[in-house]
């Protein structure tokens, strides 16, 4: 089978659209239905049903989904380590990474990387931490440089590369702006502004404050973090950044007893093939 086919049809099935599917692998949406077709002429079997503007597999495609991953997985594992058998570092390196990482903490290294292996096409992908790490887990990518998960997951090797501080911070105006020492319960009374529950940082920051039998009262939540920075900044509510973000524009409030912490690094599948650029990038990001 043509893997290029296999792969547009794992990208339909993950995405339930042929729009979303084409816009993640940069094609058309006539290129990925005509290599849909060309799959189910091979097959003699129809993969989807259209009921509106929902695409839903058919029986024929549940059937075929595991296979077609496995498929792409075993591809992909040789790509990998036929790359390690040169000298010469190159080929495609998928990796996944959050907005701030790719903003405030990748940018040297890959400015680095790019001019010591000028052979490498990077495929470099922004999204959330744990998207990234589920999409290393489905071998859609090969690393993923994230807010590392609280717990270990399954097959999901980590690497700690910068540890990374958090502080409280409110606007200038913010009533508890000149205050030299806060207590966690009277920053409990005011609202806050926090990461989205699903994310990494939101149940680091959950949990120091369930340890402490406090409960945020959160105003709103969001997944980027120069959003509530700008949100904290306005006066909406307090909220907890990195310490790195911190400027003139808020105010870092000390609150007795609550110093969360996160670390940020790599992530690989313990399960799958690592390629020669890779390995170049992990050495580079090795403290």
């Amino acid at each position: 089978m043509d893997t290029q086919a296999l792969a547009a049809f794992l990208e339909v099935a993950d995405a339930a659209s042929f729009t979303r599917a084409a816009e993640r692998l940069h094609l058309s949406q006539p290129a990925i239905s005509k290599r849909l077709k060309s799959l189910e002429d091979e097959i003699g079997q129809r993969l989807f049903d259209r009921v509106g503007r929902s695409v839903l597999l058919t029986d024929a495609g549940h059937s075929l989904l595991p296979y077609a991953r496995r498929a792409l997985q075993t591809v992909e594992d040789g790509r990998r380590a036929l790359s390690q058998l040169s000298a010469k570092v190159s080929g495609r390196l998928s990796i996944g990474t959050s907005h701030h990482i790719g903003l405030h903490r990748l940018p040297p290294m890959l400015k680095r990387f790019v001019l010591e292996f000028p052979d490498v096409d990077l495929d470099l992908h922004f999204m959330d931490s744990e998207d990234a790490c589920e999409a290393v887990l489905a071998g859609k990518l090969e690393l993923g440089i994230v807010t590392l998960p609280l717990q270990p997951l399954p097959n999901l090797e980590s690497r700690i590369v910068w540890p990374d501080p958090l502080a409280v911070i409110v606007a200038p105006s913010h009533p508890l702006a000149q205050r030299k020492r806060v207590k966690l319960e009277d920053l409990a009374k005011h609202p806050a502004v926090l990461p989205d529950e699903d994310t990494y940082t939101h149940r680091i920051i959950r949990a120091e404050l369930e340890a402490r039998g406090v409960e945020p009262r959160v105003r709103l939540a969001t997944n980027y973090l120069e959003t509530l920075k700008m949100l904290a900044a306005i006066g909406l509510g307090w909220s907890v950044l990195p310490e790195s973000m911190i400027d003139d524009s808020v105010v870092r409030v000390p609150v007795s007893g609550f110093a969360p912490h996160r670390d940020l690094g790599w992530v690989r599948h313990t399960g799958r093939a690592v390629s020669g650029p890779a390995r170049a990038l992990m050495g580079l990001l090795s403290p």
